[in-house]
Formats: C-alpha cells, structure tokens, sequence
C-alpha cells in the first residue's frame, strides 16, 4: 500500500467579520481508499464534486479538516512536506513555468534533486514527447496554454516520481499529444492518478476508477459500467444546473 486516506473530509475554512475562522461547506466528505504501487487511477465525476480537491490533499496543498492520509505507512504530518512533495508530483491544469525558460524549467528540479545527468534526462524527454529543440529557449509567455501544459508534464515526468498526480492533463493538448500522453503514461513506472472530464481517455488509460459526486466517492473499481458513469456524472451535473435555475 503506497497511500491511504482514511475518512478525509475537506471543508475549506473562512473568515467572518470579526477575524474569526469557521469551517465552510465541506467539499470531500469521509473519502477512503487505498493507492498501490503502478495503479493508473482515472478520477471522474461532474464539475465541483471535489476531484481536484482531492489531489490537493494528496499533494498537501491543502489539509484535511478530518481523517487521515498516510504515505508509505507514514502519517503526512511526520513527513517533511519537500520530502513528500519530491516523491509525489502535482500538475495543475494551468501549470506556471515561474518565468523560466523551457530549459530552466525542466532542469531546475532536477538540480534540487542534485542528479548528476540532467542533459540526459531532459535530451530522452524531449525525444519521447516530441518536445521542439527550438522551444528550450522560449520563456513562459512564448508558449500556448498547451505548449506549458505539455512542458509542466515533461518536467514532472523527468523527475521520476513514485506518484504522478495529473489535474485535467489533456484538457488544452491536441490529438497527437492525447495519445503521446496515453502511451508514455501507461509505460512508466510512477504510480499515477489522473482527474479528468473526458472519460473515453481515461477509460483507456486507468486500471481502476474513482468516481466522486458531491464530495463523497460512490464507485472504486477496476471492472467499470463505464455507460452507467456517464449517465451518473450527466445526472449529477444536470441537478447541480437546476439547483442554480
């Protein structure tokens, strides 16, 4: 067992008037499930049903109201949280370069992991994700939306994570990376979890589903209906439309 979250609930905290915090609405509520070593795990469910929130919470981003996570049998709060975040990558949808260029960028972690070949990792990168020579040299706000996602997981993919938490990883890339992605994430032995709306990719892609829908996991399995998601998840989201009708 890699990772374990034991009845996590997550309900962001907010100020009233007087500068007191309160706990707001909860967005994950009593979550548990368990993540093994190289499980390719597909997160879905409608908008606003907590699925980024959750690899928030595995990244410690964010920090359980209740319940607990554990990493490798370690409780999160004994471990460093640079530690934990060297071996547990996060990529947002909109991931951020922080003003480098692509060569920086895929570089600098590298260099805080003090790993001798960085030539050789970033040169087998960018052969494996057709990655442009041309670009090594752009900075951030020379690249498309796409282009610094596709540049975000190159560098997340370099470090050789034991877990690779991926947020809408194909929401701005094209067909041709889609499947680049595909293939590259089904061949590496980082264990991987994946958020994502398009579920034709992630039933490709997964070995096993979590399904969330208002903040709680109704469906962890490895043989999915994958029909019945797609009406659960429409249902869900066509509720949430009315609600606010």
């Amino acid at each position: 067992m890699l990772i374990w979250l034991d009845q996590v609930s997550f309900a962001p905290s907010r100020i009233t008037q007087k500068g007191t915090p309160i706990a707001g609405s909860e967005i994950l509520r009593n979550v548990s499930f368990t993540v093994n070593k190289s499980d390719r795990i597909a997160i879905v469910g409608a908008s606003g049903s907590g699925k980024t929130t959750l690899l928030r919470l595995i990244n410690r981003l964010a920090e359980p109201s209740t319940g607990l996570i554990q990493f490798e049998g370690n409780r999160y709060q004994d471990i460093p949280v640079l530690q934990l975040r060297q071996q547990i990558l996060f990529v947002a949808q909109e991931p951020k370069l922080l003003g480098m260029t692509v060569r920086e960028a895929l570089s600098y972690p590298l260099k805080l992991r003090n790993v001798r070949e960085i030539d050789q990792r970033i040169d087998h990168a960018i052969d494996r994700m057709s990655i442009p020579r041309e670009w090594l040299d752009r900075s951030e706000l020379e690249l498309s939306t796409g282009e610094r996602q596709w540049i975000a997981i190159a560098r997340a993919l370099i470090c050789q994570p034991k877990v690779l938490l991926l947020d809408e990883p194909i929401s701005n890339l094209d067909a041709n990376r889609n499947e680049t992605l595909l293939r590259i994430l089904t061949q590496i032995e980082s264990t991987v979890l994946v958020v994502t709306h398009q579920l034709e990719w992630a039933e490709q892609f997964s070995d096993r589903v979590l399904q969330l829908q208002q903040g709680q996991l109704i469906r962890d399995q490895k043989r999915v209906d994958w029909q019945a998601v797609r009406r659960e998840i429409a249902q869900a989201e066509a509720e949430e439309a009315a609600e606010w009708d």
